[in-house]
């Protein structure tokens, strides 16, 4: 096991294609805000964030009203 630890970066450019860092941003601060209260993000942390978002983008898009 690696003891290895994640430093905190700026947000990276997202990599989906339609995504803006904003729409990226919005939604880690809704799904990290306990802990950014006491850390930044990660890389990790962006790249789960973008990959939720698309995925709740894309459930809601394909949703019956």
């Amino acid at each position: 096991m690696s003891n290895t630890t994640q430093s905190a970066i700026k947000q990276p450019e997202p990599f989906t294609p339609g995504i803006t860092k904003d729409m990226v941003r919005q939604h880690a601060f809704r799904m990290y805000s306990d802990k950014l209260k006491h850390a930044e993000l990660t890389l990790e942390d962006w790249v789960l964030a973008e990959k939720d978002l698309v995925k709740t983008l894309e459930t809601q898009g394909t949703e019956e009203p």
